[in-house]
């Protein structure tokens, strides 16, 4: 069902199905570096890192960094489960799974964005928690979003694997995986965005992820079906 319906999750490789999955990447990394710089030097879809930050804050009795890991990696969890369960229901033919997954999370960043200009870029200590337990969820939704539906393999929120993947394939095969390769620059592009944006349009800043993610969820309607052979 996903293949005839989400082409561009389960045909990735195809340079305009792609673009969906590019744009999806490039929000990732926007709000990890937001989330870092700014909602209390956690990632809101990297969880390898926040549970090594969090056993390292217990550690170390860093009890500040300790919660923000904790609740970075409580809403990253709630997002997936949420993420994963919209994405196998049963739908019309235009509306998938996926692209109600990603509604959700585009509607839980716009959220986000309406609340990060309203505090001016700037929000008190409770704001920032908010934030970051906010955005760790929409990014759940993403990544359980993109698991469910997307080709075996493929993710947008969790680079290591394609990162390994690309460069075992270059030592092994003497080809470089091309499409894991462009990911990760996707990524390091959105986080390099997202602090330009928190150092030169603070205010803003929330709101290019957000943009990114709609504008993911439109294209994907007008990327066309795979061919059969």
């Amino acid at each position: 069902m996903a293949h005839d319906t989400d082409p561009w999750l389960t045909e990735p490789h195809h340079l305009f199905a792609s673009a969906p999955v590019l744009l999806l990447t490039l929000a990732t990394g926007a709000v990890d570096a937001i989330s870092f710089l700014a909602l209390g030097g956690v990632f809101t879809s990297v969880m390898t890192a926040n549970l090594a930050l969090l056993g390292l804050s217990v550690g170390s009795r860093q009890l500040p960094l300790a919660g923000h890991s904790l609740l970075a990696i409580t809403g990253y969890v709630c997002g997936v489960l949420l993420g994963s369960r919209i994405t196998v229901l049963r739908t019309g033919p235009r509306w998938t799974g996926a692209r109600c997954a990603l509604l959700v999370e585009t509607v839980v960043l716009g959220g986000a964005t309406v609340a990060w200009v309203l505090w001016g870029g700037a929000p008190h200590s409770g704001g920032r928690l908010a934030l970051l337990a906010v955005m760790s969820v929409a990014m759940g939704v993403q990544g359980g979003a993109v698991r469910a539906a997307g080709a075996p393999g493929l993710s947008t929120t969790y680079l290591t694997g394609a990162l390994t993947g690309a460069l075992t394939s270059l030592m092994t095969t003497g080809r470089l995986q091309w499409d894991n390769a462009v990911l990760v620059l996707v990524l390091m592009a959105g986080a390099a965005l997202g602090g330009l944006m928190l150092t030169q349009a603070r205010p803003a800043a929330v709101g290019l992820p957000a943009a990114l993610v709609a504008a993911a969820l439109v294209l994907s309607f007008v990327v066309p079906p795979p061919r059969r052979t």
